[in-house]
C-alpha cells in the first residue's frame, strides 16, 4: 500500500511511520511543514529505506499538495499533522486555527479532488484516516465514566475546539461528497522521541538537570496513558481494517493522576540514577504545584473497547513497562534531547530531507 502521512517528522506520527517502514512492506511519503515539534532526527533510522520519501510542504498549501498527490498517487491518507500543545493554544490560538481546521480543510478538499479522478475499484478502497484526539470530548466528571464513540463534543482549550472542527468536517465530507474517511480518538500518548515540553519528557529531563518539576494545581487531573508505539499499531490497523464513517476511540487503559506520573518517574530515577544533581535524597524534592491553566480539564479516560472487539486491537504496554522504557530511552539518547532543547536538531533539517 502507499501511504502519505502527514505530520509524520512529529511525536504520533514518526512513531507510526518507523512502524511502517519496520514492520510491513508499504510505501510512505511523509508530509511535514517542520514547525518547533517536527523532528527528522526522530525519522532517521527509516530515512535510506527505499519504501520512505520525505516531502517538506505545510497543508495549507493547495497547489503543493494537488501535486503530491497526482504524483505519488496514494491508496490511503493518514492525517496526524496538527498543532497539539494545549499551553500553547492558550497563548496563540492562531497557529492552531491555520493548520487544525484551514489545513485540514485544503487537505480533505485536495484528497477528494484526487479520490474522484480514480477508477471505481480503487475508490472504493481508498482510506482518508484522521486522527484526533480525546480533548474534544471535553471533562469527565463521574470517576467510572468514559469517553465513548458517542460522547457529545464538548471541547475546552482552543486546541481542542479546533481538534473537534477538524473533526466534523472529516465527517462532513464522507456524508456530503462521498470521501471514504475513518476518525480516530485518542488518549495521552507518551514514549520515545516526545517533545520536551510535554509533562513526562519534560519532568524526566527536567529532574536530571535539578531543575523544578511544575504541577499544574493540585495534580489531580486525570490522564489515561497510551504508549505511542501502541498506538502506532492501533492506526496501522484502522487503516488497513477499519470501516468506512466509523470512529475507534484508542486508549491505554492506564489512568493516572499527573501526580502519580510525575511520581513514578522520580521514583525510577531515583533508581537508574542514583547520582542526583544539587545534592537531592530523592527526586521528588524537585516537585513544585504551579497555577493551574485557564479551563483545565480534571479527567480524561477512553472506552477503548469497540477497536479491540471490532479489530483485535489492544495496548500491549502496561503504564509500568511504558514508563520504565520511556525513561531508559531518554537516558540512553541524550543526544537526541539535547540537540531539542538548545534547537541545533533545527540546523540539519535540509540535509536530512530527501
Amino acid at each position: 500500500m502507499k501511504i502519505l502521512i502527514t505530520g509524520g517528522a512529529g511525536f504520533i506520527g514518526s512513531a507510526l511511520a518507523r512502524y511502517i517502514i519496520n514492520e510491513t512492506k508499504d510505501q510512505i511519503l511523509i508530509i511535514d511543514s517542520l514547525t518547533y515539534a517536527g523532528n527528522l532526527e526522530s525519522l532517521a533510522s527509516i530515512a535510506q529505506s527505499d519504501c520512505y520519501r520525505f516531502e517538506h510542504l505545510d497543508i495549507c498549501n493547495r497547489a503543493k499538495l494537488d501535486h503530491i498527490f497526482a504524483e505519488f498517487q496514494p491508496e490511503a491518507v493518514m492525517h496526524l499533522a496538527a498543532e497539539s500543545h494545549v499551553d500553547r493554544s492558550i497563548d496563540g490560538p492562531d497557529a492552531f486555527i491555520e493548520t487544525n481546521i484551514l489545513g485540514t480543510y485544503t487537505l480533505l478538499e485536495t484528497a477528494r479532488k484526487y479520490w474522484q479522478t480514480l477508477g471505481e475499484q480503487a475508490k472504493k478502497t481508498f482510506r482518508f484516516h484522521h486522527i484526533s484526539t480525546d480533548e474534544v470530548y471535553g471533562d469527565l466528571h463521574g470517576t467510572d465514566d468514559l469517553f465513548t464513540e458517542t460522547t457529545p463534543y464538548a471541547p475546552s482549550s482552543p486546541y481542542s475546539a479546533s481538534k473537534a472542527s477538524s473533526d466534523h468536517l472529516v465527517r462532513a465530507w464522507l456524508r456530503t461528497y462521498g470521501l471514504p474517511t475513518i476518525v480516530t480518538n485518542c488518549s495521552n500518548n507518551y514514549g520515545p522521541y516526545h517533545f520536551p515540553e510535554k509533562l513526562i519528557p519534560l519532568t524526566i529531563l527536567n529532574a536530571l538537570e535539578g531543575k523544578a518539576l511544575p504541577i499544574y494545581g493540585n495534580g489531580a487531573q486525570v490522564r489515561d496513558w497510551l504508549y505511542v508505539e501502541d498506538h502506532a499499531r492501533a492506526l496501522y490497523k484502522v487503516v488497513c481494517d477499519g470501516e468506512v464513517g466509523e470512529t475507534y476511540n484508542i486508549g491505554g487503559h492506564n489512568e493516572r493522576k499527573n501526580i502519580e506520573v510525575v511520581q513514578t518517574i522520580c521514583r525510577i530515577l531515583d533508581v537508574m540514577v542514583p547520582n542526583k544533581p544539587r545534592n537531592l535524597v530523592m527526586y521528588e524534592e524537585l516537585i513544585t504545584f504551579v497555577t493551574d491553566r485557564p479551563g483545565h480539564d480534571m479527567r480524561y479516560a477512553i472506552d477503548a473497547s469497540k477497536i479491540e472487539r471490532e479489530l483485535g486491537w489492544s495496548p500491549q504496554e502496561t503504564f509500568e513497562s511504558g514508563i520504565r522504557k520511556t525513561v531508559e530511552w531518554y537516558l540512553a539518547n541524550e543526544e537526541w534531547w539535547r540537540r531539542v532543547k538548545d534547537n541545533s536538531y533545527k540546523s540539519e533539517r535540509l540535509a536530512l530531507t530527501r
